[in-house]
């Protein structure tokens, strides 16, 4: 395997989307056309349009996938009621960087997603260590081990499942591409979001989507008291970093 550049687009107007994640053999970004997307205005409920979403300070919960994606950004970011996001996007190595810092009152409770939807065949897979906990949470918060079944995609099943990896990182695999999706953050719980989709969702009118999403907090819901949520320290900041590598050249 040998690492291949990778570029991203954004789309500042629209909540700081990403529009293209992609290498000069592939878009690894997945996309639904849905006109609703560029008619959003704080509160609205979550336009499913694909790419990679800024998802925070909650996903499930209120405001819907959180109050950053649906607000126009400025360059470096976004001001919401509570708390400031900003985001600075570069390159390392030809891998995909992206430094966050989220500003609020001390003791502030929060969840962020990059809420990544995948564009991948059915031969897919996802790699992690086998026995990280895993817990699997539709239709109800079941606790389990990977690989829990989560690993592999396959063809449309009519199932829709909402899961959370414990680790930080994630390969995925199609063919002779790969893709690792890392976030690194000091004193605060890491995972990996994950939504299975193989047109059970939603209700009348399913269609498939695959979702790989690094996290701060592992919930869906920061108002969950139940599982870890990051929490703004004294300082008033929480900093992290999202890292995204392609490679091809062969399997994993």
């Amino acid at each position: 395997m040998r690492v291949v550049p990778l570029h991203a687009e954004v789309d500042h107007d629209l909540g700081g989307r990403w529009t293209s994640l992609r290498t000069a053999d592939r878009e690894w970004l997945w996309h639904r056309a849905d006109p609703a997307r560029s008619e959003v205005t704080p509160g609205s409920a979550f336009v499913d349009a694909g790419g990679l979403e800024e998802c925070v300070p909650t996903v499930r919960g209120l405001p819907d996938h959180g109050d950053a994606w649906s607000r126009p950004w400025h360059r470096t970011g976004v001001d919401c009621p509570d708390f400031t996001l900003t985001r600075a996007l570069g390159s390392d190595g030809g891998a995909v960087v992206a430094d966050y810092e989220l500003t609020a009152e001390p003791g502030y409770r929060f969840v962020w997603a990059a809420h990544a939807l995948l564009d991948l065949s059915a031969s897919a897979r996802l790699v992690a260590p086998a026995g990280t906990p895993v817990l699997i949470t539709d239709p109800e918060p079941v606790p389990r081990a990977w690989p829990a079944g989560l690993d592999t995609l396959g063809p449309d099943d009519g199932t829709a499942t909402g899961a959370v990896l414990e680790r930080g990182l994630i390969r995925v695999v199609d063919g002779d591409q790969q893709l690792d999706l890392r976030v690194d953050c000091d004193d605060q719980p890491v995972s990996i979001a994950l939504w299975r989709n193989l047109r059970g969702w939603p209700e009348d009118g399913p269609y498939r989507s695959v979702g790989v999403e690094p996290m701060l907090g592992r919930t869906f819901d920061r108002a969950d008291t139940t599982r870890p949520v990051a929490v703004v320290p004294a300082s008033g900041s929480v900093c992290w970093r999202l890292t995204i590598t392609a490679y091809a050249g062969g399997t994993t």
